[in-house]
């Protein structure tokens, strides 16, 4: 008999053992200790120190469920998503808006209010259940310490020719911080128009798109530009290793900066392999500890509003937003006509 071939009693036995298929894949079994995260990126520490780094890690621990993480701009994931609607491969998916009413309209999401959703803000969660906040958030600027004495005050210092090729935004549409620009723009210059007139005229020092937020406050620390976008978790959770990094909120017409609430925002995905374990997490992130530790690893705020936080970075946060005017955007307009809006911008620039 060919060494190549086994014989139908023992390849019979072999495909009747459990943990075991005919093409060596993993068993239904097998799988059901696992649940695969689709994220927008910030909460996952560059050296395995984030927030997500520590929940994920005392989240197997404690159920013996494997976290497999796919990370990638708000945008890139919920078009992923999109793309695997009719054979869903996430079970949890976590971006920011107004990508999380994205996914929600386009029907990516499926009912589910996890443990402790009660304690989160009516604004921070879906009225129809489909999403919840998990880490409070706020968007902003970053900026170069080092070769600036201090932080730009409003959008307009951002067209000297200081910095002509060293500022950089990540793409609306793409990336939600990136789309928080223009957002911010339309709200600060009182109009879409006047926004993207602005935008028109930055682009003349504006280095190109990005398709990943995070990937700029590294360039900014080095000096590679002097500022970028990006929102408050992720760069003061960045600040720990890169010193030079400081955060600031532009001006709008009233002469104060400004800002608004960028969440990161989770739900469970419609027809998810492991529904079971999607929800198992989902209430494992919103549970007290797990919120506490939002501030104390992650440099963000809890999503729970009977968590106070207390600790160092809590405090630190908390004068940074001192003065800061919070405004909170139409997210139901952004949703509705965020496809235009950007494909104004495109003209606009010349992206």
């Amino acid at each position: 008999m060919p060494r190549n071939r086994l014989p139908l009693a023992v390849a019979l036995a072999l495909l009747a053992t459990p943990g075991l298929s005919a093409c060596g894949g993993s068993s239904a079994a097998s799988d059901a200790k696992v649940v695969t995260v689709y994220s927008a990126d910030g909460l996952k520490g560059e050296n395995g120190d984030g927030w997500y780094d520590q929940v994920f890690e005392d989240f197997e621990k404690q159920t013996g469920i494997k976290v497999e993480y796919v990370e990638g701009g708000s945008g890139e994931m919920v078009q992923r998503a999109v793309r695997e609607k009719s054979n869903p491969q996430a079970d949890v998916l976590v971006t920011l808006p107004p990508f999380i009413q994205q996914a929600g309209s386009k029907g990516l999401l499926q009912k589910y209010a996890p443990k402790g959703s009660d304690q989160v803000s009516g604004a921070d969660k879906a009225a129809d259940g489909t999403w919840t906040s998990v880490v409070n958030n706020y968007f902003g600027f970053v900026y170069n310490k080092k070769e600036l004495k201090q932080a730009p005050r409003t959008w307009d210092e951002l067209l000297d020719g200081t910095y002509k090729n060293k500022l950089q935004y990540s793409t609306p549409g793409v990336a939600g911080d990136g789309t928080a620009v223009l957002i911010k723009a339309i709200h600060d210059f009182g109009g879409k128009d006047q926004a993207l007139a602005y935008l028109k005229k930055l682009q003349a020092n504006n280095v190109g798109p990005s398709a990943s937020t995070g990937k700029l406050a590294p360039k900014v620390d080095k000096g590679e530009l002097l500022v970028a976008n990006g929102d408050v978790q992720m760069n003061y959770a960045q600040t720990k290793t890169m010193p030079n990094l400081g955060i600031w909120f532009p001006a709008g017409t009233t002469g104060k900066p400004t800002t608004f609430a960028l969440p990161y925002a989770a739900g469970l995905v419609t027809k998810a392999p492991h529904s079971e374990n999607g929800r198992k997490l989902l209430d494992f992130m919103l549970a007290q500890r797990q919120q506490r530790e939002v501030s104390e690893i992650g440099g963000g705020f809890s999503a729970r509003q009977d968590v106070k936080a207390t600790d160092a970075n809590a405090i630190a946060l908390t004068r940074l937003m001192d003065g800061v005017e919070v405004f909170e955007p139409d997210w139901d307009d952004i949703d509705k006509n965020l496809t235009s809006y950007v494909e104004d911008w495109k003209s606009a620039t010349g992206s």
